[in-house]
């Protein structure tokens, strides 16, 4: 069934690690206007809102012909920054969360998490990952892991979902996990993978962010500094789309970096 979608990229100035990173234009560009454009190209969502606190980013946003949405800088999470801003959005099935600093994750990707909410009625919140192969992403703090096991079988057997791998997510960490209590490193190359990394974008029915202030606080998510273990301690499970990508999300100068020289690559060779 054909839903309707819009996609909404939080996006603040503070940052500790990479101050005003969201600002930033070493490309020409500034990060946003990257991650924008790219999103812009998701067949699946008819609209596109930047949602912020800062007068700058909404200014930024405006100046190269996108929408942007001012809410109040007490949002603990980019997802209560949707919330607060869901009712003066155009009304939608289906809510994005793309963050800011995601400037290369394949628009085709977004459809995935879309796609997966049209054929899977029983799911309510989608995300994405990927296939984690390096030891050392795995002990990385920075790179949030995925538990997971498989969606309910029946659909996926009987041709109910077009993506070939759906995942539900037993939990997220910045931990290392599964943790394996004999290790060897032949244990990366299993197939069907054993780790995974959590790219951090949802689809939400609309539904969900509705209800988003009456679920209950989560002493994990904050320990982990990580909003979707709110939703799994709530009980409502989270599916994840397998995606071939492995996404870098702008996190540290040496991040941005690393994407300027890639941005750049790329352009020389175009």
């Amino acid at each position: 069934m054909k839903l309707s979608a819009i996609i909404t990229i939080p996006a603040r100035l503070a940052s500790h690690r990479l101050p005003n990173k969201m600002l930033l234009r070493d490309t020409g560009c500034t990060l946003i206007e990257h991650t924008w454009r790219n999103a812009s190209k998701a067949s699946k969502a008819t609209d596109l809102f930047v949602i912020t606190d800062s007068d700058k980013i909404q200014q930024e946003v405006e100046r190269f012909g996108g929408k942007a949405f001012m809410t109040s800088p007490d949002a603990t999470s980019g997802s209560a920054r949707i919330v607060e801003a869901l009712p003066h959005l155009p009304h939608a099935d289906i809510v994005v969360n793309l963050q800011g600093d995601e400037p290369e994750l394949m628009p085709s990707a977004i459809d995935s998490a879309i796609e997966c909410l049209e054929q899977i009625p029983d799911a309510n919140v989608v995300t994405l990952v990927t296939p984690l192969r390096e030891r050392s992403a795995l002990h990385d703090p920075s790179v949030v892991k995925a538990e997971l096991t498989p969606w309910r079988s029946d659909i996926l057997q009987q041709g109910l979902c077009s993506q070939p791998e759906v995942w539900r997510a037993i939990t997220f960490s910045r931990a290392p996990v599964p943790s394996a209590r004999d290790w060897h490193d032949s244990l990366l190359d299993s197939n069907p993978p054993l780790f995974w990394q959590h790219v951090g974008v949802y689809a939400y029915r609309r539904s969900v962010l509705e209800k988003w202030d009456s679920l209950p606080d989560s002493s994990l998510a904050e320990l982990e500094s990580l909003e979707q273990l709110r939703l799994i301690e709530a009980g409502i499970p989270i599916a994840a789309v397998r995606v071939n990508q492995t996404v870098q999300g702008i996190d540290t100068v040496a991040d941005y970096a690393v994407f300027v020289d890639r941005f750049r690559n790329q352009q020389e060779s175009t």
